[in-house]
């Protein structure tokens, strides 16, 4: 497939909208209105207890209070990586001495270019958070029995947290 048009329509702090236009050498096109969105780093801490922290804080779109792996988009001219230690920090307050990457996946390729970076988070000491102005985040470790529970009777319904948990499960068992 080869670009022929893309437009910007709209544009905010967290993503824009482009029409674009992509045909292949057949003639075969797809025209398609895509949220860009710059990517974001996913991190799951997990502590020498095998507990996993989680953040609860209310998603406006879900409109609901959500338990979630934290979060972030990458900024201008940063790695998964970067964005990772700098949300971890700044919406837990922990830092980890060792990261590793458990899985890249675009969680909703049909209109979203977003691509998430999950990375596993070792070597935990606590600190203080540093959440933005718009954000209220509750903290709290759960263990990955609990964490299955919550999936099983839909109180996690966040795609990244379940995709994290069972990567994670699935290298990590024991």
């Amino acid at each position: 497939m080869k670009l022929i048009a893309s437009n910007e329509l709209y544009r905010c702090r967290l993503f824009w909208v482009t029409e674009d236009d992509a045909r292949d050498a057949t003639g075969y096109e797809i025209k398609r209105s895509i949220v860009r969105h710059a990517g974001s780093a996913v991190m799951m801490a997990v502590d020498d207890k095998r507990r996993i922290l989680l953040v609860r804080q209310y998603r406006l779109p879900a409109r609901a209070y959500l338990w979630e792996l934290p979060a972030g988009k990458l900024d201008p001219g940063e790695k998964a990586l970067q964005a990772a230690r700098r949300e971890l920090i700044e919406e837990t307050g922990y830092r980890a001495r060792r990261w590793q990457k458990l899985i890249s996946f675009y969680p909703s390729p049909g209109y979203v270019s977003e691509r998430m970076t999950i990375f596993l988070a070792l070597d935990l000491t606590a600190g203080e958070a540093h959440p933005m102005d718009d954000e209220r985040i509750e903290t709290r470790w759960f263990s990955p029995q609990q964490i299955e529970q919550m999936i099983r009777t839909n109180k996690i319904q966040d795609g990244k947290t379940i995709i994290g948990y069972f990567v994670w499960k699935s290298r990590h068992a024991r």
